[in-house]
């Protein structure tokens, strides 16, 4: 069985989608609707921005997921998934292509979600870590000690795992990993404690606009990161793309769970190749590819 999958923010780079928006006129015109949705033109800061453009959250999460959407869309080759999933921002990119969503509806969704977090970032400053070299299980024990906001945001895959905090939580907790035998603590260059307590104030704004817009029952499985297991039901995919905002991504559970009911074959659709390396640590036994 084949999985679609998608990644989220921090898979950009610039001159991003650039190929296929100069090869598929079809592409051209979703890229372009695009910027007529958001009210400005994001093809130039994907194209011929600048590396800080893209990493402003407002930028970043509208460009990987029209670039995740339109290469699906052009480079499929007429394979249709049996399952999706995608890391984060990327569950709204696995959502269009299991026919959940339309493309316009995610891209408005997927816009307030990037100014709601840019908000809550600002209100209170934050940010995230990546450790390595440590079980799961012990980095969350260590974590629930701090005397700070403070917790794990994305398991990624076995040994590495990302927490999200304020930056004094961040700071003890990342002494306290390393005192217990983590390899490293490394500071990422994110603007905020995303999938945490933190993102609160974005996941009430998101959850307004999500529960106004229409999805639909997709054409196969939906794993969401909330709690890695496969949904259909319209209304459970709402609630649990709500819940994401302030939970960890469960992606190593995720990967871990469709190989489980089936797939064999990961393919991995928009920036980067992040996805690839993570799925062949949770699951080298199956083939990975990826389109961009």
């Amino acid at each position: 069985m084949t999985a679609f999958v998608f990644p989220g923010q921090g898979a950009q780079f610039v001159g991003m989608g650039k190929e296929l928006y100069d090869h598929y006129p079809e592409a051209k015109i979703m890229f372009e609707k695009g910027n007529e949705i958001l009210g400005f033109s994001i093809t130039d800061k994907m194209f011929f921005g600048t590396e800080a453009d893209l990493k402003e959250t407002n930028i970043t999460q509208p460009s990987i997921f029209l670039h995740s959407v339109v290469a699906c869309k052009m480079l499929n080759a007429g394979l249709l998934p049996d399952m999706v999933a995608g890391h984060s921002l990327g569950e709204f990119s696995a959502l269009v292509a299991a026919g959940a969503l339309s493309f316009e509806d995610g891209l408005r969704l997927v816009s307030q979600r990037a100014n709601a977090m840019q908000k809550a970032c600002e209100l209170n400053p934050s940010g995230m870590a990546v450790v390595l070299g440590m079980e799961d299980d012990k980095v969350k024990v260590i974590c629930d000690t701090i005397d700070e906001v403070v917790s794990p945001a994305n398991y990624n895959c076995p040994g590495q795992l990302v927490i999200s905090g304020t930056f004094k939580g961040l700071e003890l907790a990342g002494e306290a990993l390393k005192s217990a035998g983590a390899k490293k603590v490394i500071m990422l260059n994110v603007g905020g404690a995303f999938h945490s307590p933190l993102m609160l104030p974005a996941q009430e704004e998101l959850a307004q606009a999500i529960e106004k817009t229409a999805f639909q029952m997709p054409v196969c499985p939906v794993y969401q990161n909330f709690t890695a297991l496969a949904e259909t039901e319209p209304n459970m995919i709402k609630s649990n793309l709500i819940q994401q905002l302030t939970a960890p991504v469960l992606w190593t559970k995720t990967i871990q769970n469709m190989v489980q009911n089936g797939a064999g074959q990961f393919v991995e659709f928009g920036p980067g190749e992040v996805l690839q390396g993570l799925i062949r640590k949770i699951a080298p036994e199956t083939e990975v590819k990826s389109y961009r």
